[in-house]
């Protein structure tokens, strides 16, 4: 599977790379350790329809997405490590299937008192109704996770805060923008569970702290949909 993956088109490598080894020695161990963590998470997201507003599915779909638009704004930004970046995009909203796989119930009823507009956009902060009825919310239990795997702590900072980047730690916080950035291109863009967002707008902060124009957001947004597709098809 791994190989599957970095021999992707997403990839764009010259050949066909046909051993661990050589991946190594092209893209780094730290970029084939997070493709391999990636490639093995997809077994989490398998489940089926919760309740009408929820399954595990849609969630898979919206994190690949924000997987792929984290690497697309670290490619556009030349900010190296799109890997980690893909991988942080991945887990952000991991905090949820730690609801779903131990607290079902009270997810429902997350769910249940949520309210929807015509479009599907959440017009109740997911968060807070969380935290009402199970006392945590995902960002937190997701930060738990990352800490208990022992990922490295800038996963536990885009987990935690990726509603919130302004209040993350200064030296991980462009991370944290980074994927708060790409959770909303990939709603833009239709791509599977966005209930925890009451607006799909990117914020004029989120643009100022990475240093995006519009005209690159744009740019990320039209090619996002066939890398998602690209990219979701490796994991099969």
């Amino acid at each position: 599977r791994l190989l599957k993956v970095v021999n992707s088109a997403f990839y764009g490598l010259p050949r066909q790379i046909g051993s661990i080894n050589r991946a190594i020695v092209l893209l780094g161990l730290n970029a084939v350790k997070n493709i391999a963590i990636a490639a093995s998470l997809n077994k989490l997201f398998r489940g089926g329809q919760l309740c009408p507003r929820f399954a595990a599915r849609d969630l898979w779909i919206h994190s690949i997405g924000t997987a792929v638009g984290s690497k697309l704004i670290c490619d556009e930004l030349k900010m190296g490590l799109p890997d980690e970046a893909f991988l942080a995009g991945l887990i952000h909203d991991i905090g949820i299937m730690v609801e779903m796989q131990s607290m079902r119930d009270q997810l429902i009823k997350v769910f249940e008192e949520m309210k929807f507009n015509g479009d599907s956009i959440a017009e109740s902060n997911f968060r807070e109704i969380e935290q009402n009825i199970t006392k945590v919310d995902h960002c937190m239990l997701g930060a738990g996770l990352c800490e208990q795997w022992k990922f490295p702590k800038s996963f536990a900072y885009v987990t935690g805060y990726h509603h919130n980047p302004e209040e993350a730690p200064l030296a991980n916080r462009n991370l944290v923008w980074v994927v708060a950035t790409a959770d909303r291109l990939a709603a833009q863009s239709n791509l599977g569970f966005r209930a925890d967002l009451m607006g799909y707008e990117i914020p004029e902060q989120a643009l100022a702290e990475l240093h995006l124009t519009s005209d690159q957001v744009k740019s990320m947004r039209d090619r996002l949909p066939k890398l998602y597709e690209e990219i979701e098809a490796t994991f099969r």
